[in-house]
């Protein structure tokens, strides 16, 4: 019985891992279609083509895993969806548009408020060294950490707490982004921002013109704010 129960084990993980890989694997045609669909959306929009790096971050995160079940199929839609608590994922060219503004280096640290489903954090974390993620909402930020874990992202450190403060123990940032519109951009952000760092940031009022807004930081402090597109992102929360 025990000789039986060891051959048979094996066979039952061989099996388990196949069917797994087969899941996943029947996103890859979705996934390549979503690069495809921001690629386009990049030469409709006349702005310069998005780094490769961030395309291929993209095409390895599964998108599916962090949106709602029976939902799976739409995340490569160029759509946000609701994940709950009146927040979103962000549409797919956004997501890809602010990583490619933030020009991440694999030896940055990023600081991203609202942390959401966990889906923007995963890319980074693909691009730089160490990601820090803050999310206002108790519930979100518990299941994106538990996601995050599951998924084996251990590049990503989650809290809950109030991002307009940012996260001040791991300062300074290399690059931030906050993923909800906020009236301005908050202050202790740019503190925390190096000199040589970028900030992206939705920048207006709910159901009213929002901007995306690049802030920079020169290395003798200056700050500059480049306008980038307009936008529609939910309200960042707290403050």
């Amino acid at each position: 019985m025990l000789r039986w129960l060891r051959t048979l084990i094996p066979a039952i993980a061989l099996v388990w891992m196949s069917c797994g890989i087969h899941a996943a694997d029947d996103f890859a045609p979705l996934r390549a279609k979503m690069i495809n669909d921001i690629a386009d959306l990049t030469a409709e929009t006349g702005r310069p083509a998005i780094d490769p790096r961030v395309l291929d971050a993209m095409d390895q995160v599964p998108r599916h895993q962090f949106v709602r079940p029976g939902e799976e199929r739409d995340a490569y839609e160029n759509r946000p969806l609701p994940i709950g608590y009146g927040q979103t994922i962000s549409q797919p060219y956004i997501v890809a548009l602010m990583t490619d503004l933030m020009r991440i280096k694999p030896t940055d640290v990023v600081l991203e408020v609202g942390t959401g489903s966990g889906y923007q954090a995963a890319i980074l974390s693909t691009l730089a060294r160490v990601v820090y993620t803050i999310e206002i909402i108790e519930p979100l930020g518990k299941v994106a950490q538990e996601r995050l874990q599951r998924l084996a992202y251990k590049r990503v450190n989650t809290t809950v707490g109030d991002g307009y403060y940012g996260w001040e123990a791991h300062a300074p940032y290399d690059a931030i982004i906050v993923t909800a519109a906020a009236s301005h951009v908050p202050p202790p952000l740019v503190r925390q921002l190096k000199p040589g760092g970028r900030i992206v940031i939705p920048v207006g009022a709910p159901f009213l013109t929002q901007y995306l807004l690049l802030i920079t930081k020169a290395n003798d402090g200056t700050v500059s704010t480049r306008q980038i597109l307009p936008v529609s992102f939910v309200p960042l929360v707290g403050h």
